[in-house]
């Protein structure tokens, strides 16, 4: 017998409220008037009498109830030993840490000899059932009594690339003791590592009739160096001293000197010493002289000196490949706008874009399919064929960006873009000299650098009904500046001004070049699919247009990733493990992913004891304050008792004591009316 929360018993000091109000209280001297108190003798009156108790039975029944409330908050419990060989009283869950962290040393082994251990332990019938988790909890086995299939599943197990989650695995012991409905007894192992804990706390409650048993497989936090980020172009177009940059960090570690290395495709290219600070980071810089065409595999690495060498490599893809091209159609007298378009493009050496300018006349026997969109600058008229040949490239896919000026603004509708257009809109000489973006859609690709057009002047524009295209700017004067329309399968956008430094002072702000570059890798849909990506990461496959493609994913030991029917129909996949993932498209369009852990798995350190002891009280009942129960005890709670009890003394009690008051009530009466009298 206990109680589960023995600090309430407290509550009895809460008695001598009942006393002090039946014996303290209770002598009350009414004065009275009278004449003359002359013949009088002077003595001292007694109040023995007054200090006797009244009304013992509703005193008696106060008593009860504060006692009774202490008791149902404490929550008496009685232990009953469970029968000896019955089966089906407790469940037994063997959890087993297989995340990255548990690479380190014999960490793994350690929690499989233990789990093995408890599995041994168990009596003839009993039920048990196994599960593996990091980020994601993994059930191995329902809950089953054969002993041979439960060793089999933990000897299986083998650590993965994950990370781990005590707030995952407390919610799914929740689920698994609610589906139970017997008593849950829980061995984890784990090398209690510290990042793994939950935020709130509370996500580690476990249901009140689980019992935690944690089995730390790391007693104390362990030096570990790694390579924690990698920062490399996914695609390079000009080889020529293409920089990366690696940071080398530590957890609770010493200063040291560490070498570093780049490697690509298997052959390492550069070494260098990088010196970390204890506890601390260092960046590793390499250049990159030369790359084969195509797709490869990088990779960082420095000198293993601690007991996971599995962090001590970062993997990278860095594709090789020639520039898209772009077609900018310009009319002959008006050469400047290519200067300063080609300009923006070639402002960033990885802009990925080269820029062949051609006259209107010499883009007539150009195939815009060739291209990967297509630029028609303040164009007046554009020859048949190019005509033709521009619709079937936009319904097939196909994006153009059309700038508007004075000779575009002398044609009723672009033919391309098929709205009208209403004229030119000037600054007044009068008035306002020029006219400034009001409005921009920040949240649109092409848009999202261009801080607003920030101090641009626009000076000429031309008016276009909006018709079905959607606007992204608009001027000061409402007149649409950047206006977005759906042709088929492409797009087309249309910015109301021009290039050339006469209509608007664009090309003279810092807005220029990111609303060039970033419409430009908007309407190529140019993929700025980062280098890397962590473990639990999910990549896309497919788009809407390509649902119909098949898509072949090689996973890193060289085994395919989806089955026949997740090839054909699923729109992204996760990265589970440490490596290289390489996506075959029908297309044609190929791919290398490169995955790594999660690099909050790296810091080795250990849970406090304090905290430790917390989680594996964390219940919300008997296990959360009167401790574990022993094997092969259990425990009823009698709280429920309690709250009947108090419940039924508090309606006697009022029964009793409205009987008392309406007796004094009638005595007061009384005596009142005797004074009157």
């Amino acid at each position: 017998m206990g109680f589960f929360s023995p600090w309430f018993l407290a509550g009895f000091l809460a008695v001598g409220l009942p006393i002090y109000i039946h014996l303290l209280q209770q002598h009350k001297t009414t004065p009275l008037p009278f004449s003359s108190l002359m013949f009088f003798e002077r003595r001292t009156q007694s109040s023995v009498k007054h200090r006797r108790l009244k009304y013992l039975l509703l005193f008696a029944m106060r008593v009860a109830l504060l006692i009774l409330l202490a008791l149902a908050f404490a929550n008496l419990y009685v232990s009953c030993a469970r029968p000896a060989g019955a089966t089906g009283n407790k469940l037994s869950i063997v959890a087993i840490d297989n995340s990255f962290s548990m690479r380190a040393g014999d960490r793994f082994e350690q929690a499989r000899r233990g789990a093995l251990g408890v599995l041994a332990a168990l009596r003839p019938g009993d039920t048990a059932q196994i599960i593996a988790f990091d980020s994601r909890v993994q059930i191995l086995t329902q809950p089953i009594e054969d002993a041979g299939a439960l060793r089999s599943a933990v000897q299986s197990l083998q650590p993965g690339d994950g990370r781990s989650s005590y707030g995952e695995l407390s919610r799914a012991l929740r689920s698994l003791a609610q589906a139970s409905r017997i008593p849950v007894e829980a061995h984890v192992f784990t090398d209690i590592q510290r990042t793994s804990l939950p935020v709130p706390f509370s996500e580690l409650a476990v249901d009140s009739n689980t019992r935690l048993v944690v089995h730390p497989v790391a007693r104390r936090t362990e030096p570990n160096w790694f390579v924690e980020t990698v920062n490399a172009p996914p695609a390079i177009y000009q080889p020529n001293k293409v920089r990366i940059q690696a940071t080398v960090a530590g957890a609770g570690t010493e200063a040291a000197t560490l070498r570093a290395s780049l490697a690509l495709n298997g052959n390492v290219v550069e070494s260098r010493e990088v010196a970390v600070a204890a506890g601390g980071r260092a960046t590793a810089e390499f250049f990159l002289n030369e790359a084969p065409y195509g797709l490869n595999r990088g990779e960082v690495r420095i000198e293993s000196r601690d007991r996971l060498p599995a962090d001590d490599r970062f993997p990278f893809s860095i594709e090789r490949k020639e520039a898209s091209r772009i077609l900018f159609v310009h009319e002959a007298r008006n050469s400047r706008a290519v200067l300063y378009y080609r300009a923006a493009i070639e402002a960033s050496p990885d802009s990925g874009f080269s820029v062949e300018s051609v006259t209107a006349d010499q883009a007539a026997n150009l195939d815009p399919k060739k291209f990967a969109i297509v630029v028609l600058s303040d164009v007046a008229a554009l020859p048949g064929a190019l005509e033709a040949s521009l619709n079937s490239y936009v319904n097939q896919g196909g994006s153009v960006l059309i700038s508007l000026g004075p000779a575009a603004a002398t044609r009723s509708r672009v033919r391309v873009f098929e709205e009208a257009l209403a004229g030119t809109s000037y600054a007044a000489r009068s008035g306002d000299r020029f006219q400034t973006a009001a409005s921009v859609d920040a949240s649109h690709p092409a848009l999202e650098l261009v801080n607003h057009f920030e101090g641009v002047k626009f000076f000429q524009a031309v008016r276009v009904t909006p018709g079905k295209a959607r606007i992204l700017a608009r001027l000061t004067d409402d007149t649409p500046l950047v206006l977005e329309k759906k042709a088929g399968d492409g797009r087309i956008l249309v910015f109301a001004s021009t290039f050339d430094n006469v209509s608007n002072d664009l090309p003279l702000h810092a807005s220029f070049v990111p609303f060039v570059q970033r419409s430009a890798q908007y309407l190529s849909g140019f993929d700025s699919t980062p280098g890397h990506f962590p473990v639990g990461s999910h990549a896309d496959l497919r788009s809407a247009r390509e649902a119909a493609t098949a898509v072949e994913v090689v996973a890193p030991g060289g085994g395919r990733a989806l089955s026949l029917r997740e090839a054909a129909t699923a729109r992204s996949f996760e990265l589970a493990r440490e490596g290289f993932y390489e996506v075959r498209r029908g297309s044609n369009r190929n791919e290398l992913l490169a995955v790594h852990a999660d690099r909050r798995e790296s810091n080795l350190d250990v849970v406090p004891q304090e905290t430790l002891a917390l989680w594996q009280n964390a219940g919300d009942g008997p296990q959360g304050a009167g401790g574990p129960a022993e094997p092969g005890e259990r425990r009823v709670g009698l709280w429920w008792y309690f709250a009947l009890a108090l419940l039924a003394m508090a309606i006697v009690e009022s029964v009793v004591a409205s009987r008392y008051l309406s007796v004094e009530r009638e005595a007061g009466a009384a005596a009142a009316g005797r004074r009157a009298a």
